[in-house]
């Protein structure tokens, strides 16, 4: 399913209202009129946009497969410095990625609605395959240790869930942007061979950092 062409816009702004919501409790246990509560609109209004639940949800699909679809990704042909840059900028997205899509949304979306889930995890594993070239590209080069990419990218999905959990910083007394600062020193270390640490500018991630931190403060 796609949003309408003639309403996409007012469509999306509806449902970026109620992502927040359904990325932090799923959305199994909501009912339309608690779903036009969370849009701040009435249910006629909801009702001229979206027709049923199913709708709704498959509305929040498309507009993450869209961002997942529209995410630059690294070329396999990149060299020299250019391999500090995308390094950073597959970074960037990977915490992203991790603080938009939450594992109780998959988890119900695979469970209620098994089609959507396809389209999700299609997107996703398409990023996934262009990720790995990118890091196989870089140990054929001599850039990166010759570990497994694949752990690589199992542990931005299943690490980066778990140290941008609020329970996890208030139980180890530390803050989003220490945690993410942490992340990015252990996976640059653990990927870049220590003779081609030159071709990071460290510099260049903190803001980007920064930014997502006061994003996600803000919806404490």
């Amino acid at each position: 399913m796609s949003l309408d062409p003639k309403k996409s816009q007012a469509q999306s702004k509806l449902l970026k209202k109620i992502i927040p919501a359904v990325m932090k409790d799923g959305f199994q246990q909501l009912k339309m009129e608690e779903i036009a509560k969370l849009m701040d609109v009435s249910r006629a209004t909801m009702y001229k946009h979206f027709s049923s639940k199913e709708e709704v949800i498959a509305g929040v699909v498309y507009i993450f497969v869209d961002y997942i679809d529209q995410l630059k990704l690294p070329s396999v042909q990149v060299e020299g410095e250019l391999f500090g840059v995308s390094f950073q900028q597959l970074f960037e997205q990977s915490v992203s990625l991790a603080g938009k899509i939450s594992e109780v949304f998959l988890k119900e979306l695979q469970s209620a609605y098994p089609e959507l889930s396809d389209s999700l995890r299609s997107a996703l594993l398409q990023r996934e395959q262009q990720s790995l070239e990118f890091y196989r590209h870089g140990i054929d080069k001599g850039i990166f240790q010759p570990v497994n990419e694949r752990f690589i990218l199992l542990q931005d999905e299943l690490l980066l869930r778990e140290i941008m959990n609020t329970k996890y910083l208030l139980q180890n007394q530390t803050s989003i942007q220490q945690v993410l600062t942490d992340y990015y020193q252990f996976k640059k270390i653990q990927l870049f061979r220590p003779e081609k640490m030159g071709l990071i500018e460290d510099h260049l991630i903190i803001p980007v950092i920064n930014y997502v931190a006061e994003k996600y403060n803000r919806t404490l």
